[in-house]
């Protein structure tokens, strides 16, 4: 029997539809290691982040997980559902907020609505996607949020 490939991939400017909330899951749990290795990484050496001792005596009383790894890994979650080898760039992002902490030990969810899309003046075959991320913990708490513009492919316009 002859079978059909389909290949794991994002959406085109097309595919992405306004009325659906796209659940990005498995979860991904954030270890005492992977903050403290992303932190060291990418140089930020905020004692919140890495000193426990003097992160014990400050309001929340431990450690807390870097917010950019937050960010990184929201984003992260969406990438095979949404952009994996249909986005052409990244545009920016706005609208970037934190109202809860992550500590070590809690699971990141993502969810992701498309809040705006069009297609690009300048760039034949590509649209602009405007995608509105929200991160909850493992107890449904807002943890971020952040909107994020992409450009991607255009259905039969990818080379």
């Amino acid at each position: 029997m002859e079978r059909r490939v389909e290949e794991q991939r994002g959406l085109f400017f097309e595919e992405f539809d306004e009325a659906v909330c796209y659940q990005h899951r498995p979860g991904r749990t954030i270890t005492e290691a992977d903050n403290v290795l992303f932190t060291t990484l990418s140089m930020n050496t905020q004692s919140l982040h890495l000193d426990a001792a003097w992160s014990a005596a400050q309001p929340f009383g431990e450690r807390l997980v870097n917010s950019m790894l937050t960010l990184s890994t929201l984003v992260g979650l969406s990438v095979a559902q949404l952009t994996q080898g249909t986005i052409v760039a990244n545009l920016g992002f706005e609208k970037i907020a934190f109202p809860s902490p992550m500590h070590h030990g809690d699971t990141l969810y993502a969810d992701t609505i498309v809040t705006a899309k069009r297609h690009s003046r300048s760039r034949p075959g590509q649209g602009i996607v405007t995608l509105e991320h929200t991160g909850r913990n493992q107890k449904d708490e807002v943890v971020a949020t952040a909107v994020r513009s992409t450009l991607v492919w255009c259905k039969g316009a990818q080379p």
